[in-house]
């Protein structure tokens, strides 16, 4: 199957343009194309189109042929530097479009990028994708949007080709924002669950057996997140549960055990560090939400 290069010709309403074929590029093209999404796409070494163009998707010559076939211009490429690097020379091809950049960075980088936009005249949404490439294309997977408002309503149909497209509001940093607070989020998890697994599993007990009980376990410890997010954004931490005193004697626990077992203690150690230091402060009586405290810095608590 052959597809011409579109030669800076106008774009359809709808088509899309997928800048960066990784592994995570290339799922996005091959989702936009399962939509029915006309896709153009454009990688530095053009080898990585190959497989998406057998699939129907157009080839672009160049990244200015790419921009200006998108209705949607997709970025997903290394970092922020490289999107300025590859965009900065074909800015003026922008004006009009959109710009939806799915590549990882920080909320300043985002914000700085959304005035790049405005100052060239196109729109701008940046984004994050909460899954790896397999989960692309499903209605689970979560596509943080943050960024024009327009923008977001024009292009939502296209974006839910990808996941649920969630829009975070007209701050275009807040998708990173909340990027790195739920990879943060992630990784706390994973290492409570490998902690949990190497304790039991010093006892014989497989991580196919604790796995489902500690999957369950999350549904209700996403219960207590939900009682204690007003007490966080209250700044009041009513004890009505179970006191940040009585949890730190239950962590002693976990240290025990660990330790009889010559399983790393760090983690436990941190737990118990942060609730120690809140009860010294005088708080024992209140609720675990009041560890926040421990995580924010003088700037916020001197506000």
């Amino acid at each position: 199957m052959s597809h011409e290069s579109p030669s800076l010709v106008p774009a359809s309403a709808g088509s899309v343009s997928v800048i960066g074929l990784g592994q995570m590029g290339s799922a996005l093209a091959e989702a936009f194309l399962a939509a029915g999404r006309t896709t153009t796409v454009w990688n530095r070494t053009p080898a990585k189109a190959d497989a998406l163009v057998e699939r129907g998707a157009v080839r672009a010559d160049s990244i200015a042929d790419a921009v200006a076939a998108g209705d949607a211009v997709v970025v997903c490429v290394l970092d922020y530097a490289a999107v300025r690097e590859l965009l900065d020379p074909v800015v003026g091809v922008l004006a009009g479009r959109t710009l939806v950049n799915l590549t990882s960075g920080s909320p300043e980088q985002a914000r700085e990028s959304a005035a790049w936009a405005a100052g060239h005249g196109f729109s701008y949404l940046d984004g994050a994708v909460m899954t790896t490439p397999p989960g692309i294309g499903r209605p689970s997977s979560m596509i943080l949007c943050s960024g024009s408002p327009a923008a977001f309503a024009e292009h939502r149909e296209a974006l839910a080709a990808l996941g649920d497209p969630v829009d975070l509001g007209e701050d275009a940093g807040l998708a990173a924002l909340y990027d790195t607070g739920l990879l943060g989020l992630m990784w706390s998890v994973f290492a409570g669950w490998l902690h949990a697994a190497a304790l039991v599993g010093v006892d014989g007990v497989p991580a196919g057996a604790f796995t489902p009980l500690a999957i369950r376990w999350l549904t209700t410890v996403g219960g207590f997140m939900e009682t204690y997010a007003p007490q966080l954004d209250a700044g009041r931490y009513p004890g009505d549960d179970a006191t940040v005193a009585v949890q730190l004697a239950a962590v002693d626990h976990l240290l025990e055990a660990s330790r009889a077992r010559g399983v790393d203690m760090r983690l436990p150690e941190l737990h118990r560090d942060m609730m120690a230091k809140t009860v010294a402060s005088g708080h024992g009586q209140d609720s675990y939400a009041r560890v926040i405290e421990q995580f924010r810095g003088a700037r916020f608590r001197s506000a």
